[in-house]
C-alpha cells in the first residue's frame, strides 16, 4: 500500500501540494473549485486519482482508508472486479441507445424479486430525481398537493423536501409543531406553505400535525435513519402509526431508501417489517454509477404507466436505464447475498462498541449512533435522539471540522457529517484502524479546546 506517509502515526506532514495546485485550476473554471457542494472543504479538498478496494489514491499520492465511499454508493469498495468486468463488456455494446434494453428488464427483475412488495420498477439516474417522481406521483394519484416530511432529514434537491433541513434555533419553532423553513435563498412560497414539517420520533405531536393536515396531504416521506437528522433509526411504534394513519386517510407513504437500502438484503422496509406505497432508491443498486430508481405495488406504480396514453406522471430521460449503470447495478447486487448484510451488521455492530468503548475509556465527551453498515459520531457525551439535538452550535461545528481534518490527516474518510459507511472488502483490522485515527485525532482536538490532552481514567 503506498502512501507518503503511514497511517495512525499521529503525523501532519501529509503533502497536498497537487490537491491545493487543482483547486486553483479549478476555481478559474468550476464555480467554488469543485462541482459538489458536498466534498467541498477549506482551505481546499483533496482531489482523487484512483482507489481499489477500500484505499483511494490522491493526486499527491497519499493513501486514504475510505469510510465515505462516495457518500455509501460504493458498497463493495472500489475498483470492483464483478462490476469493472461487466462495464468493459458493455462497454463494447454500446454505452447508451434511444431505446430499451434487455438489462433494464433483467435488473427490474432481480429487484422485484428481491424485494417482495415491489410489483414494478421505474429507472431514473439520482436519488434526488426518484424521490421528486413519488412526490409529483402521490400528487397525481391523490389529487392533493402537501407532503409531510421529518425535521432535519435530507431527500435531495427538491424544494419542498428541503424545507427545513437545516433549520437552527433561531427559526426552527416549537419542538412539537416545527417551522418550514426555506433551505435555499429565492425559494418559493409555495413548497414552505405545501410542505408540513414532522417531530421525528414524536407521536403524539405528529399525530396531531397529521390530523390538521389529513384532508390536503398527498404524501408523508420518510426515511428510517435519516443521516442528516442524527443517524438515528425511527421508532418501530412511531412507524406503525404513520403506516395506518396514511392508509386511513388515502396519504401516499413514501420510503426514501437512497441510502438506507443498504439496511438489509431486501431494502430498509423488509427490515423495519413495513411496506410503503412508493419507494425511492438510488446509490448501492448503480455499482458506482449514477442511478435512482422507484419501486411498489401496481395499483401505485400505474401513475407513470403510458400504455393507455398519457400518464399521469410523464417521466423520462436520456440516461433512465443506461445499459451501463443496469450493466454494473446487476453485477452489485448479484455480488451481495444474505451473508453479505449479516456481516455488515456485525461489522457495525464491531464499529459502533468499539468507538464507543475507546470514548468512555479515554473520556472523550463523544457518542456514536446508526444501524447496520452505516453509523455517524457525535460530538456530544449522550448519543441524540433527533434532528435538534444533534445539530450542532457554531463552536461546535468548527471541533466536528477539526476532527474530521485530523482524520484525513491519519488516512481516514469520513463524510463532513462524521458519517462513516462500510464496504464489502473491510474487516475488523480496518475498523481498528479507523478506531485508533478517531482516538488520536479526538486527542487533537481535545488538546485545542482545552489547552492539554485529554487523558484517560
Amino acid at each position: 500500500m503506498s502512501t507518503n506517509i503511514g497511517r495512525n502515526t499521529g503525523s501532519t506532514v501529509r503533502s497536498i501540494v497537487g490537491s491545493a495546485q487543482m483547486f486553483g485550476r479549478g476555481q478559474r473554471v468550476i464555480t467554488g473549485g469543485n462541482a459538489r457542494l458536498s466534498v467541498f472543504q477549506r482551505p481546499h479538498p483533496i482531489y482523487i486519482a484512483n482507489g481499489t478496494g477500500v484505499n483511494i489514491v490522491d493526486v499527491d499520492g497519499n493513501t486514504y482508508l475510505d469510510f465515505l465511499n462516495n457518500f455509501t454508493a460504493l458498497i463493495h469498495g472500489h475498483s470492483f472486479r464483478p462490476v469493472l468486468d461487466s462495464l468493459r463488456h458493455q462497454l463494447e455494446l454500446g454505452i447508451s441507445f434511444s431505446g430499451p434494453t434487455k438489462l433494464e428488464v433483467e435488473f427490474a427483475e432481480l429487484l422485484c424479486g428481491r424485494v417482495p412488495y415491489f410489483d414494478q420498477i421505474r429507472f431514473m439516474n439520482s436519488g434526488t430525481e426518484a424521490v421528486m417522481y413519488t412526490i409529483k406521483a402521490a400528487r397525481a394519484l391523490t389529487g392533493k398537493l402537501k407532503i409531510a416530511k421529518l425535521e432535519g432529514a435530507f431527500h435531495g434537491g427538491y424544494d419542498p423536501i428541503e424545507v427545513s433541513l437545516d433549520a437552527a434555533p433561531a427559526n426552527w419553532g416549537p419542538r412539537s409543531a416545527p417551522n418550514a423553513v426555506p433551505y435555499c435563498a429565492g425559494t418559493p412560497e409555495w413548497p414552505t406553505a405545501d410542505t408540513v414539517v414532522l417531530p421525528f420520533n414524536q407521536l403524539v405531536a405528529t399525530r396531531e400535525l397529521l390530523e390538521g393536515n389529513k384532508d390536503t396531504l398527498a404524501a408523508v416521506i420518510i426515511d428510517v435513519l435519516p443521516q442528516r437528522a442524527g443517524l438515528v433509526p425511527i421508532d418501530r411504534s412511531y412507524l406503525a402509526f404513520l403506516r395506518e394513519f396514511t392508509a386511513q386517510h388515502g396519504i401516499v407513504l413514501i420510503s426514501d431508501e437512497v441510502m438506507s437500502f443498504r439496511l438489509s438484503y431486501r431494502g430498509a422496509i423488509t427490515r423495519f417489517g413495513f411496506e410503503a406505497d412508493l419507494c425511492a432508491f438510488a446509490k448501492i443498486i448503480g455499482g458506482g454509477l449514477p442511478i435512482g430508481a422507484v419501486g411498489g405495488p401496481s395499483k401505485f406504480m400505474l401513475a407513470f404507466d403510458p400504455t393507455n396514453g398519457k400518464p399521469l406522471v410523464p417521466q423520462s430521460g436520456t440516461f433512465s436505464a443506461n445499459p451501463m449503470s443496469m450493466a454494473a447495478g446487476i453485477a452489485a447486487l448479484e455480488s451481495l447475498s444474505k451473508q453479505s448484510f449479516q456481516r455488515f451488521d456485525d461489522l457495525g455492530e464491531y464499529a459502533c462498541s468499539s468507538l464507543t468503548e475507546m470514548f468512555r475509556r479515554e473520556c472523550l465527551p463523544y457518542s456514536v449512533t446508526g444501524m447496520g453498515s452505516m453509523f455517524r459520531i457525535h460530538l456530544r457525551p449522550e448519543a441524540p435522539k433527533d434532528y435538534r439535538e444533534a445539530q450542532l452550535a457554531p463552536e461546535q461545528q468548527e471541533k466536528l471540522g477539526m476532527l474530521i481534518r485530523a482524520l484525513q490527516e491519519r488516512g481516514v474518510i469520513v463524510s463532513p457529517t462524521c458519517q462513516l459507511c462500510l464496504s464489502t472488502p473491510m474487516s475488523t483490522d480496518h475498523i481498528d484502524e479507523m478506531v485508533t485515527s478517531v482516538h488520536e485525532a479526538a486527542q487533537v482536538v481535545e488538546s485545542s479546546a482545552i489547552g492539554e490532552p485529554r487523558r484517560g481514567s
